[in-house]
């Protein structure tokens, strides 16, 4: 569970807070999955070499960014509901699923089925939160959630296309 917000950051909201807490623990943990997931996209991108240097290198930066983008919506999201969100590193790695690549050397190919597959894995979490948030009465998050979801699936279509050999 989410821990209790201090008083002054007890943020004003009609939902009730026992079921915002329940769905703030879930998004908590899609954010650490989407600051680990953003870095691993980085370490591939800084690391990417091949023939296919140039149109990988670019599709993980772009891949990124998106990523990178999305955090801020997610934690605000909590915030505005009254709900506290990660706090530092140590707070991702506990909370994260998404598993670090710490590798010297991942074929090409290997970094884009990987990163594909850790897309659908936070789409999955993403449903998961959705549910809780539509069971809190949040259709503002829940509606926010889809097009988040729409994000990831996309990546992981071009991550899979971009890593077809036939």
């Amino acid at each position: 569970m989410a821990d209790a917000p201090a008083p002054a950051l007890d943020t004003p909201t009609d939902l009730d807070a026992k079921n915002t807490e329940t769905a703030a623990d879930a998004l908590n943990g899609v954010l650490a999955d989407l600051f680990a997931l953003y870095l691993k996209t980085k370490n591939f991108h800084w690391h990417m070499s091949g023939p296919h240097f140039r149109d990988y290198h670019l599709l993980l930066d772009e891949q990124a960014d998106q990523i990178f983008a999305i955090t801020d919506d997610v934690a605000e999201r909590m915030r505005k509901l009254g709900n506290l969100t990660l706090r530092s590193i140590g707070d991702i790695s506990r909370r994260q699923t998404i598993r670090d690549n710490d590798q010297e050397f991942v074929e090409p190919l290997a970094m884009l089925k990987e990163l594909r597959d850790d897309n659908l894995e936070v789409v999955r979490h993403f449903r998961e939160a959705r549910e809780k948030c539509e069971d809190a009465g949040d259709t503002p998050t829940s509606s926010m959630i889809d097009d988040w979801i729409d994000q990831a699936e996309r990546r992981a279509w071009f991550l899979f296309e971009a890593a077809r050999t036939n």
